[in-house]
C-alpha cells in the first residue's frame, strides 16, 4: 500500500533482506535483556539483592528495552509492507511469535504459578502485529497522529473495570497485575506504531536513512535471531547459575 502523500514513483522497488543498522538496534536491545535477566536470575537465585518491582532504575531499563523491541518491530514491518512480502510470510512469523508465547506461559507457570506470563512481550508483539496488518498498513505514516493517543490512553481511560485478566491485555486499567512480564496494548501499541509511521515515512527515500545505519556485526547477529535468542537465553542462564552453584563449596 503507498504511503499517504507518496507519489509512486517516490517508491522504487525495494531489494535486500535486511538492514544491518537496525539489527545493530535490535541486537542492542536483546543485548540489553540478556544482561537484564542474568541480573533478574543473580536476585532469584538470592545472590545478590535487586528491586526489580519497585526500583526506577530497573523500571526504567526495561521500559527501554520493551521500547526499543516495539520501535524496531514497527520498522521491520513497515520494511516487510515495501516489500509487499506474502501473506504466508507473514503468517507463519506470526504463528512462531504466538506458539512461543504460549511455551512462556507454560513455562512462567511451572516457576512462578502466581504470577506468571500470560501478555508478555510476546504475546504483546502478536497482537500489534495483527493490528498493523488491519490498521497500521492501511493509515501508512499517518499513523503518527494517533500515537499520543495511544500513548496516553491509559492514563486518560485507565478503570478499575479492565483490571481483570480478561481485559488487562487492553492497558486501560487502574492498577497493575502481578505478572512477572506485562506487555499490553495500550501504551505499547503507540511504540510499534511510532515505527511503523517513521518507517512509511522512510519508505519515501527508499530507506536510505536506514541504510545509513552503522552495522556492528556481533550486534546485528544477535538482531536477526530475535526470537531464537529470547527463547533459549533463560533457560541457558538458568542452567549455567543451577550448574554454578552446584560446584560451589558449602
Amino acid at each position: 500500500m503507498r504511503a499517504p502523500g507518496v507519489p509512486e514513483r517516490a517508491q522504487p522497488a525495494v531489494r535486500g533482506a535486511r538492514f544491518g543498522g537496525l539489527d545493530t538496534v535490535r541486537g542492542l536491545a536483546i543485548a540489553w535483556m540478556v544482561s537484564f535477566h542474568f541480573c533478574f536470575d543473580l536476585n532469584w537465585f538470592g545472590l545478590v539483592r535487586f528491586d526489580f518491582y519497585h526500583s526506577p532504575w530497573w523500571i526504567g531499563q526495561r521500559m527501554c528495552i520493551v521500547s526499543l523491541f516495539l520501535l524496531c518491530a514497527g520498522l521491520s514491518q513497515a520494511w516487510g509492507d515495501a516489500r509487499a512480502r506474502a501473506p504466508a510470510a507473514f503468517w507463519k512469523r506470526w504463528a512462531q511469535i504466538f506458539g512461543c508465547g504460549v511455551l512462556v506461559t507454560a513455562g512462567s507457570y511451572l516457576a512462578f504459578p502466581r504470577s506468571f506470563i500470560y501478555f508478555g512481550i510476546l504475546q504483546g508483539v502478536a497482537a500489534m502485529l495483527l493490528l498493523h496488518r488491519w490498521l497500521g498498513r492501511r493509515l501508512g505514516a499517518w499513523m503518527v497522529l494517533l500515537v499520543p493517543l495511544l500513548l496516553l490512553a491509559p492514563t486518560l481511560w485507565g478503570n478499575a473495570a479492565f483490571d481483570g485478566r480478561l481485559l488487562n491485555w487492553t492497558g486501560l486499567i487502574a492498577h497493575k497485575p502481578i505478572t512477572e512480564d506485562y506487555v499490553p496494548l495500550l501504551p505499547w501499541y503507540g511504540v510499534f506504531a511510532l515505527g511503523a509511521a517513521l518507517g512509511a515515512w522512510l519508505r519515501r527515500d527508499d530507506f536510505r536513512a536506514l541504510r545509513r545505519l552503522p552495522t556492528l556485526r556481533p550486534l546485528a547477529w544477535l538482531g536477526r535471531r530475535p526470537l531464537t535468542v529470547y527463547m533459549v537465553h533463560q533457560p541457558l542462564l538458568i542452567g549455567l547459575l543451577t550448574l554454578a552453584l552446584r560446584r560451589l563449596p558449602h
